[in-house]
């Protein structure tokens, strides 16, 4: 990877960082879009697995700091998310929509469930409701925010093959 590149990536997540903190709050609705797990996976796509993770750790880690009485959980779930996209990054080099905005629903649910089950603050009758309806809802929100993000940075972002 160039130093350009470099560059040019750090810049996209650097953006996408201020666009969760600052836009994310502004929404206020139970379905959101979230910013950094579009980073994470923007990023991770582009790294060795260990990097990848450390990454996702280190977000999660930023954004737990803002929630302590479920700190840790984030960190995790971010972790495995940014493991899991770097391993299936052969998969995401097609300039495909359709393919990105899937990638990023299921990025989004999976880090929900996993976010959910270690944070442990929803009792189990409300957990069903929360995984079946407003985070698959949360997640098409999160999908179509990837995707437009894809198509307004698709020079920067473009993969290149390993």
């Amino acid at each position: 990877m160039s130093f350009r590149r470099l560059l040019k990536g750090t810049a996209v997540f650097i953006l996408l960082v201020v666009l969760h903190y600052s836009v994310r709050p502004l929404l206020g609705a139970r379905v959101t879009m979230d910013f950094l797990v579009i980073a994470v996976l923007l990023l991770s796509v582009r790294m060795r697995p260990g990097a990848a993770a450390l990454l996702g750790f280190f977000s999660g880690l930023v954004a737990d700091s803002l929630a302590p009485l479920s700190f840790g959980a984030g960190a995790l779930a971010l972790a495995l998310l940014g493991y899991g996209a770097s391993w299936l990054k052969a998969v995401f080099f097609a300039d495909n929509v359709l393919l990105h905005a899937i990638f990023f629903f299921v990025g989004k649910w999976a880090y929900d469930v996993l976010y959910l089950v270690a944070e442990r603050r929803i009792d189990l009758g409300s957990l069903p409701g929360q995984l079946l309806v407003w985070s698959p809802l949360s997640a098409l929100a999160t999908a179509l925010a990837g995707v437009v993000i894809i198509v307004l940075f698709r020079t920067t972002l473009e993969p290149q093959p390993a």
